[in-house]
């Protein structure tokens, strides 16, 4: 049997002696559902989450600040271990489920601990009373529920938009541009979602509770259940292939076990073995590149690994060029993954010190209405929404003008400038922060936290604006980047990826706000990050150390892009229609 008919088999089913293709558009509603609740969750809670930790909970600014980016963190590291699941075992629809069912009691535990008198110290009455900071055992289910809502994120995240993808056959020609047009989309859908949570939830949080502030998307998450499982005979499901790090480790032991070996003269040479790849190369296999030549050893045949025989070889002392490839298209990603560390660390500011500085404004639409701390990160996901369609309808359409790419700009390019776009990001917050200290000081307010300085919120619409636009570049390049260029049997780790960057970025952040705070404290009191008076830190530079960070950051993503291959890949394309005939691609896809 061809791949061609096995990609088949997979995507038809026959019922009463017809045969039905799954998979496509009509699939997304049941699958942008479960992210939309997702997404409402998360950034419902976690873009507020410094007011409830500080103003509920009564942690102290630097502790909190560190929570929320410890739990962004450990929420985008715990995909991997749902992408593993979802590759080797589980399937992405059944991870997505049981990964719902576990952010669904995450949830639904914090929302009690928000309702509950006794889960939450009791409140400050008197502006200048010592609040009761939460003790360990509120603390713990603080902590419990985010560890549910961390484990559950990781089995959504990573499989959601692979699975999406998944829905849209890249060996049809009819299909094939969709895939990329999926990934502005699901970002798109993502971003409105996120949009709502920051306005109306964080309005709900701030004005009626912080019950119904979290019990409204844990009861859409409730129900976002119900509709991806209703949604399953319309889906494209693609099995489990195995572990896909046991393969990429028996290539490193039998290219270990070979390493003493001379290199063939020619590729040809290499051990290659279709039936064996079959079900890791469906819609294509990778072909053999010149880089990391000594992975290459792994794939000479030599008299021991008696392939003669009808067995399979013994894959921990010989492998297929393509699962060779496999680990080299893997290491190849490594440079171009770390570089968008630094870009999710300056991101992160605005629920921690940004949010701080809006709180501190005059923000004031109308007289009897003004807008939460929580939402000026509308101005973020607006920028990013809009930049999206124009990207989509408009810059794409100009681009494939002069490039002659169908996506218009490779995704690397796309990725170079939402990294511009983001130093100027920290650049302009760091300016702001000069004239919002400024303000303060001209009206004697340099010594009260707790006042409303005469300077409109607005001011920080840029800062928050600017980083709208840079993820719609970046973030989405990266997605692309690593969902394109991740091995076929490695689609949700290669998503997962993506994830992790933004935990490690979470996680630097959380460094980095530590050690400036440790060590720019003076005798004095002073203090870059101060605790309790923001009007007497030293924020701006802070903003500027995270530019300087970025600008290093840009010419290492340069140098990285500038000298990376894409992987070789030969794709079988299907037939539209009877009259054509099946062809073979081979694609270094950008």
């Amino acid at each position: 049997m061809s791949q061609n008919s096995k990609m088949e088999d997979m995507e038809k089913k026959g019922r009463h002696g017809k045969r039905r293709t799954k998979g496509g558009l009509i699939t997304m509603p049941f699958i942008f559902a479960n992210e939309v609740c997702e997404k409402l969750a998360v950034v419902g809670f976690s873009t507020n989450m410094i007011s409830y930790l500080t103003e509920q909970l009564h942690l102290p600014l630097t502790k909190a600040a560190n929570t929320i980016t410890n739990f962004n963190g450990t929420a985008s590291l715990t995909p991997l271990l749902g992408a593993f699941i979802s590759d080797a075992y589980a399937g992405r629809f059944w991870t997505i489920t049981v990964a719902s069912i576990i952010w669904q009691l995450g949830m639904t535990s914090l929302t009690l601990s928000a309702v509950l008198p006794r889960l939450r110290p009791p409140p400050c009455t008197a502006e200048h009373q010592v609040c009761q900071e939460a003790d360990g055992g509120q603390l713990a289910v603080l902590y419990v529920s985010l560890l549910l809502a961390a484990i559950g994120s990781g089995g959504i995240r990573p499989c959601v938009v692979a699975f999406g993808a998944d829905q849209f056959d890249e060996t049809n020609p009819k299909e094939k541009t969709r895939t990329w047009t999926f990934f502005n989309w699901y970002y798109f859908v993502m971003g409105a979602s996120i949009l709502v949570a920051v306005t109306v939830l964080v309005y709900i949080q701030d004005n009626v509770g912080w019950g119904w502030g979290l019990g409204v998307p844990t009861m859409a998450m409730f129900f976002s259940v119900i509709t991806f499982v209703m949604g399953y005979p319309l889906y494209r499901n693609l099995d489990p292939v195995g572990s896909p790090f046991t393969r990429l480790l028996q290539v490193c032991v039998a290219a270990f076990k070979k390493r003493h070996l001379r290199m063939v003269s020619d590729s040809n040479l290499l051990y290659q073995n279709d039936e064996l790849d079959a079900p890791i190369s469906v819609a294509g296999r990778l072909l053999h590149s010149h880089e990391l030549k000594f992975l290459d050893k792994a794939a000479i045949v030599t008299e021991e690994d008696d392939i003669k025989s009808s067995q399979a070889p013994n894959l921990w002392r010989l492998n297929t060029v393509h699962r060779v490839e496999e680990l080299k298209s893997v290491i190849r990603m490594g440079p171009i993954w770390a570089a968008g560390i630094i870009l999710i660390t300056a991101y992160a500011q605005q629920n921690t010190f940004s949010l701080q500085q809006a709180k501190t404004m005059d923000r004031r639409i109308v007289k009897s209405f003004q807008i939460p701390a929580g939402s000026m990160t509308v101005f973020t996901m607006s920028s990013m929404l809009l930049t999206i369609a124009l990207y989509d309808r408009i810059l794409i359409r100009v681009a494939r003008r002069f490039t002659g790419l169908d996506r218009g700009i490779t995704f690397l390019q796309r990725m170079w400038i939402g990294f511009v776009i983001s130093i100027l990001a920290t650049l302009v917050a760091g300016f702001m922060e000069v004239k919002r200290k400024q303000a303060a000081a001209d009206h004697g307010m340099t010594n009260s936290p707790h006042s409303i300085i005469p300077m409109s919120v607005f001011w920080l619409v840029p800062q928050y604006s600017l980083h709208g636009i840079a993820e719609a570049f970046m973030s989405i390049g990266h997605l692309e980047f690593f969902y394109d260029q991740a091995p076929e049997s490695m689609k949700s780790t290669g998503s997962a990826l993506f994830w992790t960057a933004i935990a490690i970025g979470n996680y630097v952040s959380t460094l980095l706000v530590s050690l400036v705070h440790k060590y720019s404290a003076g005798p004095d009191g002073s203090n870059w990050l101060p605790n309790d008076n923001l009007n007497k830190g030293k924020l701006e530079r802070f903003y500027w150390l995270i530019t300087l960070m970025q600008v290093v950051n840009l010419i290492y993503y340069s140098f990285c892009a500038k000298f990376y291959t894409f992987k070789p890949i030969q794709i079988q394309m299907k037939k539209v229609n009877p009259s054509e005939e099946e062809g073979i691609q081979l694609s270094s896809r950008v």
